[in-house]
């Protein structure tokens, strides 16, 4: 008997109970004060006489959503019922949560949080592409979560020579990497950093299935490269996070850089990727790369 494993999955499930103990009592902080913000008028309701609540009325919340009084007492008051993400939903629009508050209802209950999907981001705004450019010399890039570029700074286009992306008619990274020739391709381990690229593709892809955009990159880059294809069917699956990347420039030579991703608040699914030069000597070579362009 592997008491081992035993005793971690006791120790696991003790831990996720006694997470779902200190939801409960938020969970019922929280309906309670979403439910005072809203008043009859906002839903339509008339007032009524002697009201003794700021705002709804448990029964009244009830009735809105389509769901129990009793059942919507008991939620309310963090007992440990079960919630559908249906019934949840209803709850949210009859307390007129916004996004945030919609996703922290489901955390506080105990529901996995699905929201709509909107389309993927095509372009950035001017503070985004501002945050940047300042980086330079340091290239940064803005990429969604197909790998699309949606913004660059100079040194970015310095090292990744876009010139040769745009001859290819598609201004995405993956794309770029597995097309063009190996000896072309800027990235010096590229055995080892594409696999992994394909991996956090795919992890993001799962959030996506069935969309036409999602589904037709990876049909069109599945019959265009070989390898794309072979690493996709592998089925892997990585975070995105930190790595040191070496990358081959025809002007300077081999440049190490570290990379990381940040995220951008209202472009869900959006990244910032800042590179950093790993070693004094690839650092020499970025200036080298500003200098060059500042020649052109």
């Amino acid at each position: 008997m592997n008491t081992t494993g035993a005793a971690h999955g006791t120790a696991s499930g003790a831990a996720h109970g006694a997470a779902q103990q200190r939801r409960r009592p938020e969970l019922a902080t929280f309906l309670r004060s979403r439910r005072a913000r809203v008043t009859p008028a906002d839903v339509g309701m008339p007032p009524g006489l002697r009201r003794r609540t700021p705002g709804l009325r448990r029964e009244e919340v009830a009735q809105l959503s389509g769901v129990g009084i009793t059942w919507y007492t008991w939620l309310e008051q963090g007992r440990p019922i079960n919630a559908s993400a249906q019934v949840l939903d209803a709850v949210a629009r009859t307390l007129r949560l916004d996004q945030p508050e919609r996703e922290h209802l489901y955390h506080l209950a105990g529901v996995p949080y699905a929201p709509d999907r909107q389309a993927d981001a095509e372009n950035v705004g001017p503070e985004i592409q501002g945050i940047i450019d300042a980086l330079d010399p340091h290239p940064a890039v803005v990429y969604n979560a197909r790998y699309d570029i949606l913004a660059t700074n100079p040194a970015y286009r310095d090292l990744f020579a876009l010139r040769g992306l745009e001859a290819l008619g598609v201004r995405n990274v993956l794309w770029t990497l597995f097309m063009v020739p190996e000896p072309s391709c800027p990235l010096v381990f590229r055995e080892s950093e594409l696999p992994l690229m394909v991996a956090q593709l795919r992890g993001a892809y799962g959030r996506h299935v069935g969309e036409p955009a999602w589904e037709s990159f990876v049909h069109r880059l599945s019959a265009s490269s070989a390898y794309f294809a072979e690493l996709w069917e592998s089925g892997d699956v990585v975070p995105p996070g930190p790595r040191v990347k070496t990358f081959r420039h025809d002007a300077v030579g081999e440049v190490r850089m570290t990379s990381v991703s940040l995220s951008i608040n209202g472009m869900p699914e959006c990244r910032i990727v800042a590179y950093t030069p790993n070693d004094e000597e690839s650092r020499g070579r970025i200036e080298t790369l500003r200098d060059l362009r500042g020649r052109e």
